[in-house]
């Protein structure tokens, strides 16, 4: 399966273990956790059942209770009256299978099902730890789209499920380099370019890759994708935040006060901008999109304990709110007209850096320098009237005494640097080392989508350069 290899191999090595196994996926909506339980498991499934977002707990349980008859072809339905004497009947339905091959139950958008205060996880720990986990036939899936309640009341709960998943996998969107593998496989042949125009507007969401079309360029496929009034991506925000948190309110708001911010906030800074209160509210809302993976924490250089910058990381949340949101009105072309403005060629610079950043795995494999230890973090300082200010976006400070000093271009043609630009550089890495107090060796890193045209002033300030395809 393109992009879920290991996954895979990990959850096709619990149908050979002759224990019980109990496998939690977690990952954002529309990353595919559903599709993949589903091809891996598929065969096998003894129960499958999926939440119905924003639905009672009476409303829940009936669902839950018409798949037992389903699976079990009960000949008479009577629903339960609560989730206690639900589970009851679902054990004498799991003692009723065969033991000689492998059952697996799974339950999709778990945190849907557990409504507040019904008991149902709690129901759920007894029934692992009293019958499944002494049968070496079952899996127990779960999954759900809300990683921060998964990890909290499933992975991490000090209750009836401490330490009881015997397997999580964290589904990530695919890299540039699993995104182009998908699109081959569907025979889309675009140029690494066009591909990470395409990524700078949706990220590696598969079921967002799965609607781009064959010989449909990406100016085509933005503008039916995120402006046509049928487009997936034109209502996706509305449903993307309140799928995944029961009070989205502030968490939108975090986002909305990052989504114009490309180097990032402080704390303070976040919560003056998006007005969300102090304390709790705050907290609860960061660490649920820090561990959902919309926003990183990030350390500027030199600075271990204090200090830290967040960052939207998002691409589709980024690229709504910079165009999508205030485009609502379609009209035939409008894509067109946005990327040929000067406000979208400013942007996707922005945007190939965020790109940048999050591949700096792939940044190190291309300098040769994957099993080196190093830290990644950004740089700003704040000139004065002696000094001028100047920022770095990434910089990668190696163990083996080296910093590489990451540039990052998107250009439309061959990148060619300019006397200026070679001087800008060149004084950057100067008034680094100083501001730095630095002994370590200083790199100057050009990442660009374009080849760099070789002239006396790449020469002279550039000391490596790694094309687009070398993160692909």
């Amino acid at each position: 399966m393109i992009g879920r290899e290991e996954q895979t191999a990990i959850m096709l090595e619990t149908l050979g273990v002759a224990k019980a196994s109990f496998v939690a996926i977690t990952g954002r909506r529309r990353v595919g956790k559903t599709y993949l339980v589903n091809q891996v498991y598929g065969a096998t499934f003894c129960l499958s059942v999926t939440g119905i977002q924003g639905a009672d707990t009476a409303t829940q349980l009936y669902n839950f209770a018409e798949k037992i008859a389903e699976y079990s072809k009960a000949s008479l339905f009577v629903p339960p009256k609560n989730w206690q004497q639900l589970f009851s009947v679902l054990k004498n339905y799991l003692k009723s299978l065969p033991t000689n091959k492998k059952q697996v139950i799974f339950l999709d958008e778990l945190p849907w099902i557990c409504t507040a205060k019904s008991g149902f996880i709690q129901l759920l720990a007894h029934l692992w730890n009293d019958f499944l986990s002494k049968e070496s036939h079952f899996i127990l899936v779960i999954c759900g789209s809300s990683t921060s309640w998964i990890s909290k009341k499933i992975i991490n709960d000090r209750g009836g499920l401490h330490n009881r998943v015997t397997h999580t996998i964290s589904l990530k969107p695919f890299t540039l380099a699993k995104t182009k593998a998908f699109l081959l496989q569907k025979k889309i042949m675009l140029t690494d370019s066009a591909i990470a125009e395409l990524y700078m507007t949706m990220g590696g969401i598969p079921y967002y890759l799965e609607n781009i079309k064959r010989g449909e360029s990406p100016t085509k496929t933005i503008e039916r994708m995120c402006f046509a009034e049928d487009g997936i991506l034109k209502n996706e925000y509305d449903n993307l935040y309140r799928a995944l948190f029961d009070y989205p309110e502030n968490h939108e708001a975090i986002i909305a006060a990052l989504a114009n911010q490309k180097s990032g906030l402080s704390r303070e800074e976040i919560i003056k901008k998006s007005k969300v209160e102090e304390g709790g509210p705050y907290t609860r809302a960061i660490a649920d999109l820090i561990i959902s993976g919309f926003i990183v924490e990030e350390m500027p250089f030199g600075k271990k304990k204090r200090g830290a910058i967040y960052r939207l990381v998002d691409e589709y949340s980024l690229f709504y709110h910079k165009f999508i949101k205030g485009n609502k009105k379609y009209e035939a072309g409008i894509w067109n007209s946005i990327g040929a403005s000067q406000a979208y060629k400013i942007w996707i610079g922005y945007a190939f850096e965020s790109l940048c950043i999050k591949h700096t795995l792939e940044i190190k494999k291309a300098l040769g320098i994957q099993n080196v230890y190093t830290e990644s973090s950004s740089y700003r300082h704040i000139g004065n009237k002696n000094q001028v200010g100047f920022q770095i976006d990434l910089i990668i400070d190696r163990k083996d005494q080296t910093i590489n000093l990451c540039e990052c271009k998107f250009y439309e043609a061959p990148f060619e640097i300019s006397k200026s630009y070679s001087s800008d550089l060149k004084t950057r890495k100067v008034l680094f080392r100083e501001a730095s107090k630095t002994k370590k060796s200083i790199f100057t890193t050009l990442i660009a989508n374009q080849t760099l045209v070789t002239n006396q002033y790449s020469l002279d300030a550039v000391d490596v350069c790694i094309s687009l395809s070398d993160l692909m």
